[in-house]
């Protein structure tokens, strides 16, 4: 199934590769049509470049300088004129969908070895275990965040809080931000998004979420429940190829997002998988740097009593807890 699925985006990325590259070729053609001097500027680009080459490989280093200086002097009149015409030069390029592997799905290191691309590992990512967790990542980012939702009163008793629930939002978008800012620093912490329904958890995550992925990162976003209970599945019925698959994303994805934690029902064997999960990723076990944030209806105590100590003092020493409270915004027009 999983080789069926990889082969399935890679027909897609062939084809939409493609179609860009046809798509940047009538581009060039009507370019050409409207004016003329383009084409014949490519062609003798083309044809210097030619003639660069063969020197290289016949090792007629002599007239590579003046070769060089012609090619040089030949595609800045090219700029000149895209740019008297107010046209852009990435225009007549290929528009990819993803810069980093021009939509092939695999890069080069430095090594020359081939590494599958971010954007390649995210589609395998929502396809298997993503599944409808983050399709409103259009809608639900840090543009559309709203903190006039929140209540601007100071309300110690009803809330158990200094400031009030909209100066608090206020902070944690901004801490937020910084979390995404610094997502490469080892020693940044993990976040944990603490308090009860309707209060902007899941809306947040999904801002970091959209964030996370301009970066080029990959990220698993998955409910607490789901998440143990596809593990144990997978481990139960013994299909270790899926088990290396889903054990491989939960463990090296650069973000997992675990939504819900509390509402599962425990064992000591979902015990054992979220302790291993959170523990591989505060170590970096992985040897990569990766990220988690967790979003509950619990406080910090309560996880404490709810799970075993080891698993609540990760969270504690490796976690920034945030807070959410104030009334339900669901309801509220955005």
């Amino acid at each position: 199934m999983a080789n069926e699925i990889l082969n399935s985006l890679l027909k897609e990325y062939e084809q939409k590769k493609i179609r860009e590259e046809i798509a940047a070729d009538n581009r060039k053609e009507e370019l050409y049509t409207k004016i003329p001097r383009l084409k014949k500027l490519d062609n003798e680009i083309n044809s210097y470049a030619i003639s660069v080459t063969k020197n290289i490989l016949n090792s007629k280093s002599y007239s590579l300088s003046s070769l060089s200086d012609k090619i040089n002097s030949l595609k800045r009149e090219k700029e000149l004129i895209l740019k008297e015409n107010h046209i852009d030069f990435d225009y007549l390029k290929p528009h990819y969908e993803c810069s980093l592997c021009h939509d092939t799905g695999y890069i080069q290191k430095d090594n020359y070895q081939t590494e599958m691309c971010s954007c390649l590992k995210q589609k395998l990512l929502d396809i298997s275990f993503n599944k409808s967790n983050m399709s409103n990542l259009n809608t639900e980012n840090f543009s559309t965040f709203n903190e006039l939702l929140f209540s601007d009163e100071v309300d110690p008793k009803k809330y158990r809080f200094s400031i009030s629930p909209r100066e608090n939002i206020k902070k944690i978008k901004q801490k937020s931000l910084e979390f995404v800012q610094n997502f490469d620093n080892p020693s940044y912490k993990n976040l944990l998004f603490s308090g009860n329904t309707g209060l902007g958890k899941t809306f947040l995550s999904n801002c970091i979420a959209n964030e996370v992925l301009k970066l080029g990162k990959t990220v698993l976003y998955q409910t607490a429940p789901v998440l143990l209970e596809n593990i144990i599945d997978y481990k139960l019925n013994k299909q270790k190829t899926n088990l290396e698959d889903i054990n491989k994303s939960v463990l090296e994805t650069d973000l997992l997002i675990i939504d819900d934690l509390g509402t599962e029902t425990l064992n000591s064997m979902k015990l054992s998988e979220l302790f291993t999960i959170i523990n591989t990723r505060i170590l970096n076990l992985n040897h990569k740097i990766t990220k988690t944030i967790i979003s509950t209806n619990l406080n910090i105590t309560e996880i404490f009593n709810k799970y075993e100590e080891r698993i609540g003092s990760r969270i504690a020493g490796y976690y920034d807890i945030y807070c959410f409270y104030g009334d339900d915004i669901r309801f509220k027009k955005r």
